[in-house]
């Protein structure tokens, strides 16, 4: 059954989006909205933008850090999506400030999720960086995760948190493992730039494209659209016990080989601490629980978004 068909079987639920103002977030909130979901929106505006809100959602400029204040939000609250993140592998190892900042927000997450007898949480947002470095790919649900940096290991903890709180309170939850996330309104300033984002913040700028190493290492670059169709189909699931699930591609393109399609020179520069080499999803048991597959190739959100920028 769609998700169209139940919406016309049973009231429309009422969805909490946590960092619905940031990049894939807000994203998220206009899919809701367009199926005609009840939406609330908490987001501190740290990287994202009210402008980027849905107008018919509501926006609450608040830190979900601060949870112990905001519990009443959830209340009536039947479905939450945690899409709120704080910086990426880099900063998690320059700031060592930020660690006890994301087990926190783990743990208020769930707290609340109890507190207020929300039942369904339809996302966790997890990362591929659990992953580590492994010996063989594609990379699987049953490889053991060998974090390497604090963001990694943090969402790590998240997951467990996630998967704990359907074992001992029966919620249905889900983690969804994003690899490498990118699409129309990337972050392009500060600790959260991806690759494909600071590569076309830099070619706009007329500056060569910075590689880090060799530039050899690969990624399974993951449209942002395919990844709200996964959240989508997972706050429908019905195997939401507390598993992890990955949302990736399935194909790998290398660093150079980005760098390549958008064109203009490049400088090689150290390699980051904490970065893993390859990162490849097998996502047939997203296949196999959610029915998702993706849809959107990397040449063709590539094309979309050199096409935005006029390059």
């Amino acid at each position: 059954m769609t998700i169209e068909q139940n919406l016309q079987r049973r009231p429309a639920p009422k969805v909490m989006v946590t960092g619905g103002a940031g990049f894939i977030g807000s994203h998220l909130v206009e899919a809701l909205v367009s199926r005609g979901y009840s939406v609330r929106v908490i987001d501190n505006l740290s990287t994202g933008q009210v402008e980027r809100v849905h107008r018919a959602a509501e926006f609450i400029s608040a830190d979900i850090a601060k949870i112990e204040s905001l519990e009443h939000l959830f209340d009536g609250v039947d479905c939450v999506f945690h899409t709120a993140a704080l910086p990426r592998v880099p900063l998690s190892i320059e700031n060592r400030e930020n660690h006890p900042a994301h087990a926190r927000i783990a743990r208020c997450y769930q707290h609340v999720d109890s507190a207020n007898d929300v039942d369904h949480v339809g996302h966790e947002r997890g990362s591929s960086s659990v992953y580590g470095d492994q010996a063989e790919l594609p990379l699987n649900e049953a490889m053991k995760p060998n974090p390497l940096s604090p963001y990694a290991l943090q969402k790590l903890t998240g997951e467990e948190y996630t998967r704990l709180f359907h074992d001992l309170y029966g919620m249905e939850t889900l983690t969804l493992r994003y690899f490498n996330v990118f699409g129309p309104r990337m972050v392009t300033q500060g600790a959260y730039v991806t690759v494909i984002s600071a590569f076309l913040r830099q070619r706009r700028a007329g500056t060569p494209l910075t590689i880090e190493g060799d530039g050899e290492q690969t990624r399974d670059f993951t449209h942002v659209r395919d990844v709200v169709r996964a959240n989508l189909l997972a706050m429908d699931c019905a195997t939401a016990d507390g598993r992890a699930l990955n949302i990736g591609q399935g194909r790998s393109v290398s660093v150079n080989w980005v760098a390549w399609q958008i064109g203009g020179p490049t400088v090689n520069l150290p390699v980051r601490k904490g970065d893993v080499r390859h990162t490849l999803a097998d996502f047939h048991q997203a296949e196999r629980i959610l029915g998702w597959r993706p849809q959107v190739t990397t040449e063709q959100g590539l094309a979309e978004l050199t096409k935005g920028v006029g390059l």
